[in-house]
C-alpha cells in the first residue's frame, strides 16, 4: 500500500476506529495495546534497575539534615513552564547536569539567573544538561512562564506540583544548585550557591569563589571533586509541608484505609486476573507492598497510570490519572515503609477477572482467519475480509475488537465494502466507512450518546491488520465485535489531521512537524487522538479561531506509543466556521531515545513502527447535522483541502515550493507553475481547490 493511499484510507478508518477510547464508557478497559506486554517487561526491568540504583540511596538521603541536598538524585518526570516534559535518566549519556532552585519573586533567584545564562554558554561545547526546579506551592505554570518571560529565563523550569522531588532532594531554599554526575548512578557532586557573588541584599560586581564552575572543570575531566558549598547558603525559604510531619506524631498512611481504596478505583481495572497489567493487585498486602518501590517509580516517573493528558489543559471524560493528593498519599506510604495498618484489605476477596468483551457481549461477532506471525522480521499488513450477515440495515454503537494474540497485534481496522471481493482481499481502497478496530490503546470504540454510524446488510467488512514479531512464532486469532442500536438523533464524523510529508532528521532529538484542518462551516469537536511512533515525543492541539484567537485545547507532554489512547473533552469545542484545528508533533531521533530503532537515518512516514507518522483523528459533528437532514457536502468540502493544509507548515493559506516535501509535494513541484495560476509564487488554497476538482471531472470523463 503507498503512502498516500494509507492518508486517504486507512487514515479515515483509523480516525473512527481509533476514537473508541475518547467516547468509550468509564467501565470500558481502553489502555491496552498490542505491544503492552513488552512495554511493561522493560518498564519493569527499567524500574527494578532504577531502585536497584538507588536502594541504599534513600537510606542515606533519610539522615541527611533538612535541607542539605541529597547523595544522589532519582528519576523524575516533570512538565516545565511551557508545557514539555523532561525525565531526569534520560539525560543519562551526559557527562553532567547542572539544577538550580528557583521560585517566582525571589530576588536571589533572578540576580543568579545571569550567571547561570554565563555558566551555561561558556560550557556550551561541553556534554552539560542545564535546568531550573520551581518547587513553590503558591506559583503555578502559568506564572512561572510569566516571570520568566519578564526576566528573561530561558531555561526549562520544571514544575515540581506535588513536591516529590524536592522532597527526595532534600532542599529548602531557592537559588541552590545540584550538580549531578549521571555516569557516577546520578550523584549530587555539589549542592549550594552558584558562587559567592550574592547574599541577602548585597551583592558583589563579580565572584571570587566560583562552586559550581569548579566542580563543573573535575566531574568533566573525571577527577574527584573536592569542592565544598559554604554553610550559610542564600536563597529563599521553600515550604515542604509534608517532609516537616515526617517524624511527628501525625496518624501514618495507611495501606488498608488510604492506599487501597485509591488502587481499587484507578489501577485494579487493568491490574486483575485476565487484565492488561503484568501482575494482579488482587493478590492484596503482601502484593502490594512486594510491587511497592516499582509503584513509586513508576508514579514519579509518570508511566502509570498510562494517561498523558497534561492536567492543567482541558478536563476530559474518563480521566483515569491520579490526583496530586492521591500521588503524594501512594509515595509518602511507600517512603514511610509501606505500613499495612488497621481493618480489613479492600483488595482481598474481590472475585475480579476482565471479561472477554468488556462492553457485554455483542450483537454480531466476526472471526478472522487465523495467521501465523514470524518471530523475527517485518510483517507486511494483512488484508481479509469477511461477509456481513446481516439481513436487515442496522445502526452501529460500538465495536471491540479482541486481539487474539496481544503482543504481536499492533492494530486492526475495519471497513465496510458493499460487495464481497472476489479474491478475498478487503484492502482499505474499497471501504465505503469505519466499522471501528482496535490501535495500539483503544480496544473499544463507542459512540457518544445519542449518536451513531450506519451500517448495511450485506456486503462484506474488511480488514487490514499490522502484525509486529517479538521473538518467538504466534498464531493469532482475532475477534470483532458490534454493537447495535436503534436509530439516533446525530451522526458523529470523523476526519484525520495528517502529514505524509514529514522528514525528520537523523540524530535530531527535538524536530517539529506542524498540519492543521481548516473547518469550513461551524463544527462541534468531541475528541481527539493524537499516533506517532516510537519517535515520537510530544503532542500537541491547537484550535486557532477565526478571530485571530489560539486555545491549546490538549497536549501530551510525554507522547507513549505503547500506551496511546483518545480524548473526548467534557465539553465538546465550538467551531465557527473558518476555525483551524492544529496538530504539533515533536519528535526525538536522537540516541538519548531509547526507543528509537535507528538515530543514523532520515525518517519519514510510513506504515511500520520504524518508519513514522503525523496523525491526529477528529470526532465532529456539524451543526445542524442530523441522522435525518445529512450534510455530506460539507464533509466532502472538510477532506478535499486536507492535503493542502498538510503541506502548508507556516499556516499562512499558501504553498511555496519550499514546503512542497514528500511524495504528494514532490508531484506538485513538477507541475508548481500550472498550479500557481495567478504567477504570483505561491499555490492558494482556490488554486490547489480549483486544479484538484479539474482533475476528478476528467478521472470520471
Amino acid at each position: 500500500m503507498t503512502s498516500t493511499r494509507y492518508s486517504l484510507l486507512a487514515a479515515t478508518a483509523l480516525a473512527a476506529v481509533m476514537l473508541a477510547a475518547c467516547s468509550q464508557s468509564d467501565s470500558g478497559i481502553d489502555m491496552a495495546d498490542g505491544d503492552h506486554s513488552m512495554h511493561d517487561m522493560n518498564d519493569m526491568v527499567d524500574g527494578a534497575m532504577d531502585h536497584s540504583m538507588h536502594e541504599g540511596m534513600e537510606m542515606a538521603n533519610a539522615d541527611t539534615p533538612l535541607g542539605h541536598g541529597a547523595d544522589y538524585a532519582e528519576n523524575f518526570r516533570l512538565i516545565d513552564q511551557n508545557g514539555e516534559s523532561h525525565e531526569l535518566f534520560y539525560h543519562k549519556d551526559k557527562d553532567a547536569i547542572v539544577i538550580m532552585t528557583a521560585g517566582n519573586g525571589c530576588p536571589i533567584v533572578r540576580g543568579a539567573v545571569p550567571d547561570l545564562k554565563q555558566i551555561r554558554e561558556d560550557y556550551a561545547e561541553q556534554n552539560v544538561q542545564f535546568f531550573m526546579l520551581n518547587s513553590n506551592l503558591q506559583d503555578t505554570r502559568e506564572e512561572i512562564a510569566a516571570e520568566a518571560e519578564e526576566f528573561g529565563y530561558d531555561f526549562a523550569i520544571l514544575k515540581d506540583e506535588n513536591q516529590l522531588v524536592g522532597e527526595q532532594l532534600n532542599f529548602d531554599r531557592t537559588a541552590q544548585v545540584y550538580v549531578i554526575n549521571p555516569k557516577k548512578g546520578f550523584k549530587v557532586e555539589y549542592y549550594g550557591p552558584l558562587n559567592d557573588r550574592q547574599t541577602y541584599e548585597r551583592q558583589r560586581p563579580t565572584a571570587t569563589e566560583t562552586y559550581v564552575r569548579d566542580v563543573l572543570d573535575a566531574v568533566i575531566a573525571g577527577d574527584e571533586v573536592t569542592t565544598e558549598a559554604p554553610a550559610i547558603r542564600a536563597g529563599c525559604m521553600v515550604n515542604f509541608p509534608e517532609r516537616k510531619k515526617k517524624g511527628m506524631t501525625a496518624e501514618p498512611i495507611s495501606y488498608s484505609t488510604d492506599v487501597a481504596p485509591i488502587l481499587k478505583e484507578k489501577c485494579v481495572e487493568c491490574h486483575q486476573p485476565g487484565g492488561i497489567g503484568p501482575w494482579s493487585m488482587t493478590g492484596g498486602y503482601q502484593e502490594i507492598a512486594g510491587w511497592a518501590p516499582m509503584i513509586r517509580e513508576t508514579i514519579r516517573t509518570n508511566r502509570m497510570p498510562p494517561w498523558h493528558a497534561d492536567p492543567a489543559i482541558g478536563t476530559f471524560h474518563g480521566d483515569r490519572s491520579l490526583s496530586g493528593e492521591e500521588i503524594k498519599t501512594i509515595v509518602h506510604w511507600v517512603e514511610d515503609g509501606a505500613p499495612r495498618g488497621e481493618g480489613e484489605d479492600p483488595l482481598v476477596g474481590l472475585d475480579l477477572h476482565a471479561p472477554d468483551w468488556p462492553l457485554g457481549e455483542p450483537d454480531l461477532i466476526l472471526t478472522l482467519p487465523a495467521y501465523t506471525v514470524p518471530a523475527t522480521g517485518v510483517v507486511d499488513y494483512v488484508h481479509p475480509a469477511i461477509e456481513n450477515p446481516l439481513t436487515e440495515d442496522k445502526w452501529l454503537k460500538a465495536t471491540t475488537i479482541k486481539a487474539g494474540d496481544r503482543q504481536s497485534v499492533h492494530h486492526v481496522l475495519s471497513g465496510y465494502i458493499s460487495d464481497m471481493p472476489e479474491d478475498g482481499l478487503g484492502t482499505t481502497d474499497l471501504w465505503e466507512f469505519s466499522t471501528g478496530g482496535y490501535a495500539v490503546g483503544a480496544e473499544s470504540n463507542v459512540q457518544a450518546e445519542n449518536t451513531g454510524v450506519p451500517f448495511p446488510a450485506g456486503g462484506a467488512i474488511g480488514f487490514q491488520v499490522h502484525y509486529t514479531p517479538y521473538g518467538k512464532e504466534a498464531e493469532d486469532v482475532t475477534q470483532i465485535g458490534f454493537y447495535f442500536q436503534d436509530k439516533p438523533e446525530l451522526l458523529n464524523r470523523t476526519a484525520v489531521i495528517l502529514d505524509a510529508s514529514i522528514e525528520i532528521p537523523p540524530g535530531e532529538a527535538r524536530h517539529s512537524e506542524t498540519a492543521y484542518m481548516e473547518f469550513p462551516y461551524d463544527a462541534i469537536l468531541t475528541s481527539a487522538f493524537p499516533h506517532a511512533h516510537y519517535r515520537g515525543y510530544s503532542s500537541k492541539l491547537t484550535v486557532l479561531y477565526p478571530d485571530g484567537r489560539e486555545e491549546l485545547v490538549l497536549n501530551l507532554p510525554r507522547y507513549d506509543f505503547n500506551w496511546q489512547r483518545g480524548y473526548a473533552w467534557d465539553e465538546p469545542l465550538e467551531l465557527p466556521a473558518g476555525t483551524k484545528v492544529i496538530a504539533e508533533y515533536v519528535y526525538d531521533n536522537s540516541k538519548a531515545n531509547p526507543a528509537n530503532p535507528d538515530a543514523g537515518i532520515t525518517v519519514t512516514w510510513g506504515d511500520q513502527s520504524f518508519e513514522e507518522m503525523l496523525y491526529t483523528s477528529l470526532t465532529y459533528r456539524w451543526k445542524g447535522e442530523t441522522t435525518d437532514n445529512l450534510l455530506a457536502e460539507q464533509t466532502r468540502e472538510l477532506e478535499e483541502t486536507r492535503f493542502f493544509t498538510a503541506l502548508d507548515d507556516d499556516i499562512d493559506g499558501r504553498l511555496t515550493e519550499a514546503e512542497l516535501k514528500g511524495m504528494l509535494g514532490q508531484r506538485m513541484k513538477a507541475n508548481f507553475e500550472r498550479m500557481d495560476m495567478n504567477s504570483d509564487g505561491a499555490i492558494d488554497k482556490q488554486e490547489y481547490i480549483t486544479i484538484n476538482r479539474l482533475m476528478r471531472a476528467r478521472g470520471q470523463q
